[in-house]
């Protein structure tokens, strides 16, 4: 049996070594010509499967360490019986993480609260349900949008687009959809930037093109929205000049937690596992955290003293301050700069690792956190 593996999958070796002529590539590297002879191929959102790669190949199992899949020509694959896996929801902590650290960062600055504020979360699945309950356990407004669910009656209290449109907050956390009527691409564009209020907060963390980027540079220029941006429209040939109009700006990783990338690469080996009726062998060991036990830091605000003790286990300025860096390159090294810092992305843990002790009068931040799965302790 010969795998060909993106080699930016997290043990990627260790997983997969045992089945045959292992071979890791490149993403971007993954061809047809490749792919001739392979009977195996695990894929990032970086690869796209479809005819183009897999015509006259004998490829009969495609796995993808991610949650999209709109890399993934999946009515080819099913017109020409191939098994595909995909690892929905293997990063859904990460990226919520990663969400309120970002939004923690802009409202400690600007030292406003959470509390009270409205958020608009458009898609509530794997990731949108776990942004809703901690937006809940903030005392936030949640307003929900997802018109798939709705149609299954799966949940309730959805509101239509406009109205999410109205929030103070509005983050996405779709598929991308290019056509129908559940179509995302563009999702957010300059009929209905005008919806929005001034100085709105929008994060994307979802697919690039789920906003129309040169309509959200135009419109935000005027109207100061705040934005966190994680994904770009043409990654890795992001726009230099939105960039520059971000409170936070990174390079595509929000999912990038360790324990997410593991997690990914274990659902597809699973998969893998039994379509070839191999029995499970591998299990991944994480390494050891030293310093687990922390506490509440000093700040003005609970908000502030929030960001800071996030910031303590998940650097997020640094990750912004990296991208921002691509203004340093020539323009025809940016894409590259762009796939070089999600490649050699550092380590980072999930909240879970960790144990919080609160003295008597930080009893409040028990709920929050407790819904962060940190563990907490009182003196």
């Amino acid at each position: 049996m010969k795998l060909i593996v993106d080699e930016n999958i997290a043990f990627a070796k260790e997983a997969f070594l045992g089945f045959g002529n292992l071979r890791l590539l490149n993403g971007r590297s993954i061809t047809n010509t490749e792919v001739k002879d392979a009977d195996v191929i695990i894929v990032r959102s970086i690869t796209q499967v479809d005819e183009k790669l897999l015509k006259n190949s004998k490829v009969k199992f495609i796995g993808t360490t991610t949650i999209g899949t709109d890399h993934i020509d999946l009515e080819y694959l099913e017109n020409n019986n191939i098994k595909f896996a995909d690892a929905k929801g293997c990063n859904a902590d990460s990226v919520a993480e990663y969400v309120f650290t970002a939004l923690l960062k802009v409202v400690s600055e600007e030292q406003l609260s959470l509390g009270g504020k409205t958020i608009g979360v458009v898609g509530v699945g794997n990731i949108g349900s776990k942004v809703v309950r901690l937006a809940e356990s903030f005392g936030m407004k949640v307003l929900k949008n997802d018109p798939p669910l709705e149609r299954k009656s799966i949940g309730k209290n959805y509101v239509p687009l406009d109205e999410i449109l109205k929030a103070d907050i509005i983050t996405l956390h779709v598929p991308l959809t290019l056509e129908g009527v559940d179509k995302t691409h563009h999702l957010l564009n300059k009929e209905n930037f005008k919806k929005i209020k001034s100085e709105a907060l929008i994060i994307n963390t979802a697919r690039g093109a789920a906003i129309d980027n040169d309509a959200l540079l135009k419109e935000s220029s005027v109207r100061n929205f705040k934005l966190i941006l994680d994904v770009w429209e043409d990654e890795p040939s992001i726009n230099i000049r939105l960039l520059k109009e971000t409170k936070v700006g990174t390079a595509h990783i929000a999912g990038y937690s360790l324990e997410g990338k593991v997690n990914g690469t274990k659902m597809i080996y699973d998969s893998f596992c039994k379509y070839y009726n191999r029995e499970p062998a591998w299990k991944p060991e994480l390494p050891k955290i030293e310093q687990t036990d922390l506490r509440i830091p000093e700040g003005k605000t609970d908000e502030e003293k929030l960001y800071k003790l996030f910031f303590s286990i998940y650097d997020i300025e640094k990750d912004d301050s990296q991208l921002r860096n691509i203004t340093t390159c020539k323009q025809n090294r940016q894409a590259a700069y762009f796939d070089k810092l999600r490649k050699e992305y550092p380590v980072r843990r999930e909240f879970n690792n960790y144990n919080i002790r609160l003295s008597n009068n930080e009893t409040h931040f028990k709920p929050i956190l407790e819904s962060f799965r940190f563990k907490v302790k009182s003196d």
